[in-house]
């Protein structure tokens, strides 16, 4: 194996040990890579980047809390997502945290709007 992958695999074992396990009713979700250019070919300034990935409404699901789903009265049809969706929620939901220069969420359970199966092509309006 090529050393250069195996730093980086092992970077990015070390990066996925440092996720936080989401307590009670909370998800941790993870956003989904922000394209750099528009459709055009011009890339986008910095600013804009970071807005975007700011007011994002697709994030990936990456971790359930251990209580997640668990009220049967609230969520009589079961849960509303599972580790590895994509969901919508509004902008700005949940907390924010970064992590090896990558921005996660944790949201309330209660917060998921949608789960999407191609989240390519969705933006915010």
């Amino acid at each position: 194996q090529d050393n250069d992958e195996s730093v980086t695999e092992d970077a990015t074992a070390r990066a996925a040990k440092q996720l936080p396990d989401p307590s009670g009713y909370r998800i941790l979700c993870s956003i989904p890579q922000i394209e750099k250019a528009y459709d055009s070919g011009l890339l986008k300034a910095d600013i804009t980047m970071h807005n975007e990935e700011l007011l994002t409404t697709v994030l990936f699901v990456v971790k359930l809390g251990p209580d997640c789903y668990g009220d049967k009265a609230r969520f009589p049809s079961g849960p509303w997502c599972k580790e590895g969706d994509f969901i919508l929620v509004r902008p700005h939901a949940g907390t924010r945290v970064k992590i090896h220069n990558m921005e996660f969420r944790l949201l309330n359970d209660d917060a998921v709007e949608a789960v999407v199966e191609d989240p390519r092509g969705i933006k915010r309006a």
